[in-house]
């Protein structure tokens, strides 16, 4: 029996042809079972074996090929709501009848040319306006991989196949669900005593409590509080009004957890978090460095409250809003950009932070102009002595997530009620995802400390 579905290895042939060519098995050293046929016997190998963080890279190859053999790889899994996602690339195999993902370049399919990880970040949704996003940490993706014989559009019979598990929890990652005073969220410590660099993790509109991000950086040496702040539990069920005091009840909580060293922490946000992020280091103490992934300037979505000021929500233009040739909506001109004078009591007053600020930006952000709002941003910290970087990914979308997520090109806004194009160009918009994410981590390790 085998020991894990992850490292099943069989080679397949048509069901016809399957039972009389079918020779006897044999049980490999680890657990790998290959069928000996009348051919060689092809292998399907993701390294490391069984098992990996998502935000790791794995090496794919296959072996027992005739030389030179055309062969089509396809990648898939299936999300906790059974949503289908798929990748193929077509490869030629070597001289030897070997096929490795890290030399050979892809012929074609989902993506062309040298790409290890194509498979992974090329995935795209059986059903249009679909995110992949992942809902419980606690439970792994299981990708399938297939090698089929010959290339689209008709690849002919299954050669061999295998699974691999992509996790969200490291070795030795702690997960606490916060219920403290009114915080709900879920703290990710990484292993051993600490104390580690803290960090609050917070999302956009989309609501709830999204931990994947959270997770991926504890293992990264960070003690993380991926923060809820509506639609969950007993929070608001909108964002009309938010209280900053929420949010510095958090930074709070954080700060004295006998496991985060001081004297302050880190915030993260994306989107909608990225403009409380920035209103929370303009406003709230104990923040040392504050990662902002295309956020804006502007408060956005609903009025904002704390100690008695106010910054309401920034004017929409909805005249602005275009329809794109395949009956998405394009939302990008929707705030104004430059900023008018109806703009100036919902600008967010950067210039008071204290906190060390980077701006990782997507150029082909469609959800609202990032690198307009991050240049601005940084003009009015500069003007106040500060130094605060920006780094621009060209072609780069919205929703830049940790390494290998697939870019999600159109789904429906909460906020807009209709489906929305986010920008990007997948391989650019991975390229972008795999640096920004060393690039937070590096800021926030320079910043906090640790390792």
């Amino acid at each position: 029996m085998v020991s894990s579905p992850a490292i099943l290895r069989l080679c397949r042939w048509g069901p016809k042809n399957w039972a009389r060519s079918r020779g006897p098995s044999t049980l490999r050293p680890g657990g790998q079972v290959s069928w000996l046929t009348a051919r060689t016997a092809v292998t399907v190998t993701v390294e490391p074996a069984g098992r990996s963080l998502w935000d790791e890279p794995v090496r794919i190859s296959a072996s027992g090929l005739a030389p030179e053999q055309r062969v089509t790889l396809r990648a898939s899994l299936r999300d906790e709501k059974g949503a289908l996602f798929r990748a193929h690339a077509r490869y030629c195999a070597d001289a030897h009848g070997r096929l490795d993902l890290a030399r050979a370049p892809a012929l074609g399919g989902s993506f062309a040319g040298l790409e290890p990880m194509g498979l992974f970040w090329a995935l795209e949704p059986e059903q249009p306006l679909l995110r992949l996003v992942k809902r419980d940490v606690q439970t792994p993706f299981t990708v399938k991989l297939e090698v089929w014989d010959g290339h689209d559009p008709e690849p002919g019979r299954l050669l061999g196949r295998t699974e691999h598990e992509r996790h969200f929890l490291g070795p030795g990652v702690r997960r606490e669900p916060v219920r403290a005073g009114r915080v709900r969220g879920t703290l990710f410590l990484p292993p051993g005593p600490g104390p580690f660099p803290g960090i609050v993790d917070i999302f956009g509109v989309g609501g709830g409590l999204p931990e994947y991000r959270a997770s991926l950086l504890a293992g990264k040496g960070f003690a993380v509080i991926a923060l809820a702040y509506y639609l969950y539990e007993d929070l608001p069920k909108g964002i009309q009004a938010l209280q900053l005091e929420y949010f510095e009840e958090a930074v709070d909580y954080l700060r004295s957890h006998p496991q985060v060293q001081g004297p302050g922490v880190g915030l993260l946000g994306i989107s909608k978090g990225g403009d409380l992020c920035l209103s929370m280091a303009s406003f709230l103490k104990g923040i040392t460095a504050t990662v902002i992934i295309n956020g804006s300037l502007v408060n956005v979505g609903g009025i904002l409250h704390y100690k008695g000021t106010v910054l309401p929500p920034a004017p929409l233009n909805l005249n602005r809003v275009k329809m794109t040739k395949d009956g998405f909506v394009d939302i990008v001109d929707v705030l104004n950009s430059p900023l008018e004078e109806e703009d100036q009591n919902s600008i967010i007053p950067v210039e008071r932070a204290e906190s060390a600020l980077l701006f990782l930006v997507g150029q082909d952000d469609h959800n609202w102009k990032s690198e307009f709002y991050a240049r601005e941003a940084s003009k009015r910290l500069e003007a106040c002595g500060k130094k605060p970087q920006v780094i621009c990914y060209p072609d780069a979308g919205h929703y830049i997530e940790p390494p290998y997520f697939p870019m999600c090109h159109a789904s429906l806004h909460s906020l807009v009620g209709q489906p929305v194009i986010w920008g990007g160009e997948p391989r650019a918009h991975s390229k972008a995802q795999e640096d920004a994410w060393k690039q937070l981590q590096a800021f926030f390790h320079k910043h906090l400390g640790g390792k």
